[in-house]
C-alpha cells in the first residue's frame, strides 16, 4: 500500500487525537508520541513536533513550559478554539464513520 497517501489520510486522525488528549489534561511531546504509537501511528519526533507548532501557531493548543528534572518540558492543552474544532471534527468523524461502517 502507499504510505504517502495513508499519511495524509492519517495526519487528520493524528490532530484530532491530540486535540482530544490535550483536552483532557495537558500533554507533552515524548507522551504523546507513545500514546500515537500504541494505535498503530509511527510517527517521529521530527514529524510530531512541527505538527504541535503548528497547532499552536493556529491557537487550537496552548503552550505552558515547566521544569521537570532539570529539563524544561512543554506542555500543551486546547484553547477553547482547540475545543471548538474537536467538537466538529468529533461530529463529522462520526457521521463518516456510520456511513463507512
Amino acid at each position: 500500500m502507499d504510505n504517502k497517501i495513508l499519511r495524509k489520510l492519517f495526519l487528520g486522525f493524528i490532530h484530532i487525537h491530540i486535540l482530544h488528549h490535550a483536552k483532557q489534561e495537558s500533554i507533552y511531546g515524548s507522551w504523546m508520541l507513545e500514546e500515537l504509537r500504541e494505535h498503530g501511528y509511527k510517527l517521529s519526533p521530527g514529524s510530531l513536533y512541527p505538527i504541535l507548532h503548528k497547532m499552536e501557531e493556529d491557537q487550537l493548543l496552548e503552550k505552558e513550559e515547566k521544569l521537570v528534572d532539570g529539563k524544561i518540558r512543554k506542555y500543551y492543552h486546547t484553547t477553547v478554539k482547540g475545543n471548538e474544532i474537536l467538537q466538529e471534527a468529533r461530529e463529522k468523524a462520526y457521521e463518516l464513520f456510520k456511513e463507512i461502517k
